[in-house]
């Protein structure tokens, strides 16, 4: 299965956090490099934070830069992006998705369900 399964989104209040999680099957997960990403309503989808196998490399976008932390736990087969600070900005439908390693390149054109974040000021 190339679909993840995310989840961890709510509503919270400006200055809030929330962890969002990302479930691969195991074949894909040891395999890629992981990254998340996000949609808002009538705007393209955006890079957020991408980390590589290892979880050692990570890179962030600048409307995230000191405010998430992406990490992964190979135990579970799984990625976080810890948000904290949130702004109404960062409300979106946010997705994972496993990339080319070095690239924000998703490996399968199958993108999960998402998981809403909304943030109120």
């Amino acid at each position: 299965q190339v679909q993840p399964v995310e989840s961890g989104g709510g509503s919270v209040q400006a200055g809030g956090s929330l962890r969002l999680s990302c479930v691969y099957s195991e074949d894909i997960y040891n395999e890629y490099c992981m990254a998340w990403f996000r949609q808002a309503p009538g705007k393209e989808r955006e890079r957020v934070a991408r980390l590589n196998s290892s979880g050692i490399i990570k890179v962030y976008d600048d409307s995230v830069k000191g405010r998430c932390t992406i990490s992964r736990d190979n135990a579970k087969n799984t990625v976080y992006l810890q948000m904290d600070s949130l702004k109404p900005e960062d409300t979106a439908m946010y997705y994972c998705a496993a990339v080319l390693c070095g690239t924000w390149h998703p490996r399968f054109n199958a993108w999960g369900q998402g998981t809403q974040v909304t943030v109120s000021s």
